[in-house]
Order: C-alpha cells, then sequence, then structure tokens
C-alpha cells in the first residue's frame, strides 16, 4: 500500500485533488455489516485515493479500528489509514500497536492527542503522551509511517486561547514529522481559507492542509456532532435546518447540495484534496462525488 505523503505529491503533480473517506467502527454487529458490506463496497467503486478508520474515545476500538483498516486493505485494495491516540497508552503500548498496524501492510497512520471515554477532562498515561507532537514525533522515529494529524479551522474546541494558539500548536506537530494535515469538519469555508492563509501564508507550512466535508442527513444528527466536535452552524443554515425539522430525507438531499457547492468552492480555490466523514452511509458522499465529476466508477447494477 501506498505511503499518503506520496499521494498527495502524485496528485498534485498531475493537478489532481486527493478524494478520502473516514468511517467509525460501528457499535453493533449489525453496524458492522452495514459498514463492511454495503457502504465501505459502495465507496470503494469511487476508487478512494484512501481511506481512514477512527480510533474510538479512550481507544476503545481499537480491535474493531484495524479489522476494518485490515479489510478495506485486503478486500478492495484501497490505501488506509489508521488512527492512533495517546489516551490511556503508555509509549509501550503504542509501540504494540505500531507493530501490529505495520504488519497488517498499513503505513499510515492519523497521530491525534484523542479524547477520554465519557467527556472527561484529558490526562496524561503515567509514561504516555501529553501532546500529539509528542506522538507524531514517537511514530517519526520509527521511520515506517505517513504521518497525518488534525486542524481545526475554528480552532479546537478544548483550547481556551483561542484558534491562533490552537494553530501554532498545529505546526508543532507538522515540525515534530506530520506530513499532512486532515481538518474537522465545517460548513464556512471562510474558515478554511483564514485557516489555510495563516497557517500556510504566515506560520510557513508546507504541508497538505485537507478540508473536511460532511453531507448533512438529518438536522438532529448534525447539531448534536457539531456540539461535540466544537463546529459551528451558520445562522443561514441554521435557518434552513430549522426550517426542515424531522424531515431526514429532506435535509439529506439539501445536505447533498450544500456540501456539493462548499466542495466546488474549494476546488477552485485549489485545495490539495476532500476528506469525506462519510458518518458509515455511501448515498450522500456518492451523489456529492459525482456532482462534482469526480466519481470514478459507477455502481454495478
Amino acid at each position: 500500500m501506498q505511503l499518503i505523503r506520496d499521494i498527495y505529491a502524485a496528485r498534485k503533480a498531475a493537478g489532481q485533488p486527493v478524494i478520502s473517506f473516514e468511517f467509525f467502527p460501528p457499535k453493533t454487529d449489525e453496524g458492522d455489516r452495514h459498514l463492511l458490506e454495503k457502504h465501505i463496497p459502495a465507496l470503494a467503486l469511487a476508487k478512494p485515493d484512501f481511506c481512514s478508520v477512527t480510533y474510538g474515545a479512550g481507544g476503545g476500538t481499537r480491535d474493531k479500528t484495524l479489522m476494518i483498516v485490515d479489510r478495506i486493505q485486503r478486500e478492495h485494495h484501497l490505501t488506509a489509514l489508521a488512527h492512533l491516540t495517546c489516551v490511556n497508552h503508555t509509549s509501550n503500548e503504542v509501540c504494540a500497536v505500531l507493530d501490529k498496524i505495520k504488519a497488517l501492510g498499513c503505513q499510515n497512520i492519523l497521530a491525534l492527542r484523542g479524547d477520554p471515554p465519557g467527556g472527561d477532562e484529558f490526562k496524561k498515561t503515567p509514561g504516555g503522551f501529553e501532546f500529539a507532537s509528542e506522538l507524531v514525533e514517537f511514530i517519526r522515529d520509527r521511520n515506517h509511517f505517513s504521518i497525518g494529524v488534525a486542524g481545526f479551522p475554528e480552532g479546537h474546541i478544548a483550547n481556551k486561547n483561542g484558534k491562533l494558539d490552537d494553530w501554532r500548536h498545529l505546526k508543532q506537530k507538522i515540525e515534530a514529522g506530520a506530513d499532512f494535515v486532515l481538518t474537522q469538519l465545517f460548513f464556512d469555508n471562510a474558515d478554511y481559507f483564514e485557516f489555510r492563509d495563516q497557517l500556510a501564508g504566515r506560520l510557513g507550512v508546507n504541508v497538505p492542509l485537507v478540508p473536511g466535508i460532511v453531507a448533512i442527513l438529518s438536522a438532529g444528527q448534525i447539531t448534536k456532532f457539531t456540539q461535540l466536535c466544537g463546529s459551528k452552524i451558520p445562522p443561514p443554515l441554521r435557518a434552513k435546518l430549522d426550517e426542515l425539522g424531522d424531515n431526514d430525507e429532506a435535509a439529506a438531499e439539501f445536505g447533498i447540495e450544500y456540501a456539493t457547492r462548499q466542495c466546488e468552492e474549494l476546488l477552485r480555490a485549489g485545495v490539495p484534496g476532500l476528506h469525506f466523514y462519510t458518518l458509515n452511509k455511501s448515498r450522500s458522499t456518492v451523489q456529492v462525488l459525482k456532482n462534482l465529476g469526480l466519481m470514478k466508477s459507477e455502481p454495478r447494477p
């Protein structure tokens, strides 16, 4: 499988955006079946450049994360990106997880500080890491992986000093050895453009800063999601979602339209790629790619 830093370099040279999808480990056996047998196969037909799999609060989904990574690579021959966090892990435990990831043939890690289970305040594990930059440096010393990190166009929800301070911390993660940045979802492209201009223009960051996109599936779901991650819903979007109310089908159709317009503007601005938070569904993401002319392969009849 390819190193993701090489994928971004190759697509940049070809003048093409990198397309990537993100999945999370389901909580139930039925969720596993839907993801593995329906949604990942449907999205694999789009021939994404890579797929990422989240790690879960406190690393509680580690084994399932690695299982999904393995199946993405073996069954669909797609490059996978395994998330890894600092939470509840000593450096020796992180090393053991890295060995397992490497044994699967996965060469790519998204290094995160992570969130403790239950929404508790983050506390460093004795013998572990306090900051994502420390985890990045630890992984980089092993020299087997391409490393990505998370970026927050609106600033991290836990950083009380504001987004400019948060972006300086992001630069530290990059200086520690990160190859690319995947951003938290956002709905106002102006937030991403300010983030990009500050990092690339003023702080001298030269790795890909990749916007994270979600196609809204329902008003209720996206409200809860944004409250957890700290992303804002702009007033015009909030008004439209309030108008749609509990009509999830209409909200999903609107979500496709909104995400399409958002991606069109980002692509015109020359972003290095689009990272789709699929919410473990396929229909909306597939339709957005079709609207953008980026669906590389149509589903079989």
